[in-house]
């Protein structure tokens, strides 16, 4: 069974789609349950934590390089385009916020991103609402600083920059719209 799995070096930064952006730093073989297996063994810094891989699972799990500049120009206009919040269950709508920050796709994690962005002179976000927020821009803010090579803290500020400066026209406008 031949496997298509991107190959992936020591050093190189993967995404995990569940986890984030983590770091290989080591391939491993070891035998388990009588099966030699070759492992990813993934670093993942801001969790603390080490993961391991194996390369036939790679594919279906989801993992992959680092988004291309392509993709990465795309999550950023998404940032700048006006916040898409359904009139739905707050539950219903976590859940799917979730769901999208767990596909480790970041173009659907700069959406949600986007949706939860609050101005500093617009209603506080319940407790909830700033969780998510938090952790999409986060998981957001950790792929783009692999691919600047830059800090998570840059990034982010980043990230804020541009929703600052692109979320006010959908908000002076839309009062009436809450």
């Amino acid at each position: 069974m031949a496997s298509k799995a991107p190959a992936f070096t020591v050093g190189d930064y993967v995404v995990y789609p569940k986890h984030g952006v983590g770091r290989v730093i080591e391939l491993q073989n070891e035998e388990i349950a009588g099966m030699q297996l070759e492992l990813y063994v993934l670093r993942f810094e801001k969790e603390r934590m080490t993961l391991r891989v194996p390369v036939n699972k790679v594919e279906s799990i989801g993992m992959r390089k680092l988004s291309s500049d392509k993709t990465l120009k795309e999550a950023i206009e998404t940032l700048k385009g006006k916040p898409k919040v359904k009139r739905t269950m707050w539950s219903r709508r976590a859940q799917e916020y979730e769901a999208k920050i767990n596909s480790g796709e970041i173009v659907l994690i700069a959406e949600v991103t986007r949706d939860l962005f609050r101005p500093d002179d617009q209603p506080e976000q319940s407790y909830s609402e700033r969780q998510i927020f938090e952790a999409a821009s986060s998981r957001l803010a950790r792929e783009l600083a692999a691919m600047e090579e830059t800090d998570e803290a840059t990034a982010l500020e980043k990230i804020l920059e541009v929703l600052r400066e692109h979320a006010p026209q959908y908000y002076d406008n839309d009062e009436d719209d809450k």
